[in-house]
């Protein structure tokens, strides 16, 4: 097994260490974030890095990156307080990830991408029209990262659109056969293959594969 220490890692190219470290963690969920600003101006942006924070009350966080960088997203999340994630589809991965071009504040990448903006339940924000998993959320908190200067946006849930045929019995929603796709470092998309379900564990009894339905 191959070792790498912190400092070797510093001295890298800085391109190089990027993919490296942003690989490192492995894959992960991609979905693009809807939000519009005061003067109902669309922006739809791509993030790696939504996480479930809780199911009651049911809580969504992203890390936005520090706002020089990326303002845009914080920006209308923070005057408006509503944003929809929509989760990618292999039929429209070049355009969620051309999304991810530094756009003027008056562009909307919508147009831009040829993606169909839509508005659901009177919700501010729009949702992206060709995904088969989107939902919608209410701003909670937005927490500053001081260390380097990002931000833990936190929402929660509000409106929940899903295809026909995606929810299980036990309410679980299968993913795999919306075909939403994940990512892997930065500019790396993957679809997913299902392994199995298993069973809730508990000490000392052997778990089991649950039953497909």
């Amino acid at each position: 097994m191959h070792y790498f220490s912190i400092n070797e890692i510093k001295e890298w190219d800085r391109f190089y260490r990027a993919n490296f470290i942003n690989s490192l963690q492995g894959f992960k969920p991609v979905s693009l974030l809807g939000t519009v600003n005061e003067k109902g101006q669309p922006n739809l942006a791509i993030f790696s890095n939504i996480v479930h924070l809780g199911a009651d009350p049911a809580l969504i966080g992203f890390i936005n990156r520090p706002i020089e960088a990326a303002p845009h997203t914080l920006h209308n999340i923070e005057v408006t307080g509503e944003y929809t994630i929509n989760h990618i589809q292999p039929s429209f991965i070049k355009a969620a990830h051309q999304t991810s071009a530094k756009y003027p504040a008056e562009q909307n990448e919508f147009t831009a991408t040829g993606l169909t903006p839509i508005f659901l339940e009177n919700c501010k924000a729009p949702f992206v029209a060709e995904s088969a998993i989107k939902y919608a959320l209410q701003l909670v908190e937005i927490v500053p990262i001081t260390h380097n200067q990002t931000f833990l946006v936190i929402g929660t849930i509000t409106h929940v659109f899903l295809e026909e045929g995606l929810v299980k019995q036990d309410g679980f929603i299968d993913a795999h056969k919306a075909k939403s796709i994940t990512s892997l470092g930065i500019d790396g998309y993957y679809s997913t293959e299902p392994i199995g379900r298993f069973e809730y564990a508990k000490p000392n009894k052997e778990v089991k594969k649950l039953l497909e339905e």
